[in-house]
């Protein structure tokens, strides 16, 4: 597809899977915002060699450009290089370069309170214990963008939240994840084309 570099305006969406960076925590639970941002990568266009991500020129994010479909809306895929906690910074440079507004803005992440395999989506909220949301929110001053939300479940046992997430999905939980990231990449494209309540009717089962 085509690829609007440097566009602008009221028109462009922006899409930030969020997770940490480096190969450390790639297969991680709190990773899950960069799969699905990697899947909309690929479905923007052909895949120029050494991948789809260039280095924006913040220094803070890597990005993607494109259309959703033959003409469709602008979008930029954004994958913050600041670990979870400090997204917010680097995700405020980004809607200030493209002047993106909240209501232009959709982040992908992971969510404790929805069972492994299933999705919510929704607009403005808390962040419900979440280090990404709270920073993102922090930096934007508002909370009122939108969420793909993927569930990953609850601990088992007394395991601590933290290590929880920040550990590998199960093996029985790998053999599902692609499927869920798909779905994710498809809500995110649903909700771009056709809106929060169509979005919520395909989604939020």
């Amino acid at each position: 597809m085509s690829d609007p570099a440097g566009a602008t305006g009221s028109d462009v969406w922006l899409v930030v899977g969020l997770g940490n960076p480096g190969p450390t925590y790639a297969g991680h639970r709190h990773n899950v915002g960069y799969l699905v941002a990697d899947e909309l990568a690929r479905r923007l266009g052909p895949v120029p060699k050494g991948g789809p991500w260039r280095s924006h020129k913040t220094g803070r994010a890597d990005v993607v450009e494109g259309r959703l479909g033959l003409g469709g809306p602008r979008v930029v895929l954004a994958r913050p290089r600041s670990y979870m906690n400090e997204v917010g910074g680097p995700i405020k440079a980004l809607a200030t370069f493209y002047k993106v507004a909240p209501d232009h803005l959709v982040a992908i992440h992971d969510e404790l309170d929805i069972a492994f395999g299933t999705l919510r989506t929704k607009l403005g909220g808390g962040d419900n214990g979440h280090n990404g949301l709270r920073s993102l929110r922090s930096s934007l001053g508002t909370g009122d963008f939108y969420r793909v939300r993927a569930g990953i479940g609850r601990p088992p046992g007394r395991q601590d939240v933290a290590d929880f997430v920040l550990s590998n999905y199960s093996s029985a939980e790998r053999k599902e994840l692609d499927v869920q990231v798909v779905e994710a990449a498809d809500a995110v494209e649903s909700l771009i084309l056709d809106g929060l309540e169509k979005t919520q009717q395909r989604y939020n089962s």
